[in-house]
């Protein structure tokens, strides 16, 4: 097995990137990028902390990440599992990445950046969906934001209903839980009473 041991090794192997992959970076939030920001409904939210690194889906409202100048992007986090390691990584070391995606589109577009958690009640009472405020948002100071190109969602082919896995090959939650557990929690009842919770939930 060959293994790269040094960067000089590694850009030796690649070469050199493209043009078009380098004058895309951005350090600040520019037009273009922001609309496609707006537009969707989901990011994965990348974070670092002593015990290792953290990525978690972020799904809202069409748009939910709001723009709040060219350097600010705010991020409200929704009612979930109270585990918050994303938010205890951010409050320890404020770096963060996120890659958005919007359904339908090939590019997704990647930020990278430094964040802090605010709980404000006036911001908070901003993000505002259904009479439900979010626990806290999440601030991030945008240092570099570019789009990544299509081959990974075309080769993925992820947004063609015809590749979809039915999901009843997969193990459910329930079942999962059930199997971690011994049975002392999960199981069917979990998975039968998950759309109920949700509706309750959401936010």
């Amino acid at each position: 097995m060959t293994i790269v041991q040094t960067v000089e090794e590694l850009e030796a192997h690649y070469g050199t990137p493209g043009k078009a992959s380098l004058v895309k970076v951005a350090d600040r939030i520019t037009e273009p990028y922001g609309r496609i920001i707006a537009a969707s409904p989901f990011c994965a939210l990348a974070t670092v902390g002593p015990e290792g690194l953290d990525c978690s889906p972020r799904g809202d409202l069409r748009g939910f990440v709001r723009i709040g100048d060219e350097k600010t992007l705010l991020l409200p986090d929704r009612r979930g599992n109270n585990r918050i390691d994303s938010l205890r990584n951010v409050v320890r070391d404020p770096r963060v990445a996120l890659m958005f995606l919007v359904p339908g589109l090939g590019n997704a577009l990647r930020i990278n950046g430094r964040a802090v958690v605010s709980v404000d009640g006036a911001l908070l009472e901003s993000f505002t969906v259904k009479g439900k405020a979010p626990r806290s948002v999440m601030i991030v100071d945008v240092s570099e934001i570019y789009f990544q190109c299509a081959r990974a969602l075309v080769r993925s082919d992820l947004w063609n209903p015809e590749s979809h896995v039915d999901p009843k090959t997969l193990p459910t939650p329930g079942e999962i839980l059930a199997s971690m557990s011994g049975g002392q929690v999960g199981g069917k009842s979990y998975d039968d009473e998950w759309q109920g919770r949700a509706e309750k939930t959401m936010w």
